[in-house]
């Protein structure tokens, strides 16, 4: 299926350096699952026990050509976003709105911040600005290792960016400023503890 931005541009998934590599280490106990699974697993478990209700934002798509291969079927062959997408997931969690990117990469050593786009941290300054708390949830599927990063912490490295510095977020930084997240058999991936820490740090 072909899909197209807002403008017409034609829409090409991000590639990060290391995406043609193979992934050589393998988690057995969480194969074929992607960060979004994990996450909507997760985000499920919360709103089961009244813990926080977080969902991922749905991308409203313009579809202009579909086949129908049969009666029973059809398969849609190019659409268009309707509007740019802003970050992957929103909610409530203890009186506080947050909303958050979630990125998977295969490199080992950085983030690449091509991943992320000027209007997704417009939309997550927009946020801060107004109380919310806006951050980045990245898995480094290689190393299996996931990191929350405020957004006030991606935002530097965008400005260093944009002033001629290295363009992807190292996982030095990650570990420095970022809160590890352990994976757990059940949620998944409990960012709201790491987030609550967060939090803590922020107002202390």
């Amino acid at each position: 299926m072909t899909v197209h931005y807002p403008n017409g541009k034609k829409f090409v998934p991000t590639k990060t350096p290391n995406d043609s590599k193979p992934n050589r280490k393998i988690d057995f106990g969480n194969r074929g699952k992607t960060l979004e699974d994990e996450l909507n697993e997760t985000n499920e478990f919360y709103l089961s026990r009244n813990l926080a209700v977080i969902h991922k934002k749905p991308v409203p798509i313009q579809v202009v050509k579909v086949d129908y291969p049969s009666r029973s079927s059809a398969v849609i062959r190019e659409a268009y976003y309707r509007t740019a997408s802003t970050t992957d997931y929103n909610g409530v969690w203890m009186g506080r709105y947050i909303d958050f990117e979630a990125k998977e990469t295969k490199n080992k050593t950085s983030f690449p911040l091509q991943n992320i786009h000027s209007h997704q941290m417009e939309h997550m300054e927009n946020i801060v600005a107004n109380q919310g708390i806006a951050f980045l949830l990245v898995r480094f599927s290689t190393l299996n290792r996931y990191f929350l990063l405020p957004y006030q912490v991606l935002k530097s490295c965008w400005e260093d960016m944009n002033k001629g510095a290295r363009k992807s977020i190292s996982l030095n930084i990650f570990e420095d400023k970022g809160f590890e997240l352990i994976p757990k058999a059940f949620p998944r991936i409990d960012y709201l503890e790491a987030l609550e820490k967060m939090v803590h740090q922020i107002q202390s």
